[in-house]
């Protein structure tokens, strides 16, 4: 699995995806060779993003679910530093326009 979920964030105005934004899972998925996917993730490595879960260990879990974190979310460690409300108004609205563009309504 790969997390790009957690501490990452991206609008199409201020800080749109790129290309080089995904070159770390290309590296860790290994699409030329996927038996030679390598982790990222260790104890060494805590913001690793790349982890291997097997189907024991995920049937195990107390609730069986697919939604699976290991990163720490920086956002939620640190709730007396949130962003302004004004900041978080605006990427709300860029995130609305985007989905009413991506579905066909200009």
């Amino acid at each position: 699995m790969y997390d790009y979920r957690t501490n990452i964030h991206h609008t199409l105005k201020k800080n749109p995806l790129k290309q080089e934004d995904l070159q770390d899972f290309i590296n860790c998925y290994n699409p030329l060779n996927r038996r030679k996917r390598k982790e990222t993730f260790s104890e060494k490595n805590s913001e690793g993003r790349g982890c291997k879960f097997y189907y024991d260990g995920i049937i195990a879990r107390d609730k069986t679910s697919l939604d699976i974190t290991w990163i720490k979310d920086k956002s939620l460690a640190d709730l007396d530093n949130l962003p302004d409300p004004d900041e978080l108004a605006e990427k709300i609205v860029e995130n609305l326009e985007q989905g009413w563009k991506i579905s066909g309504n200009n």
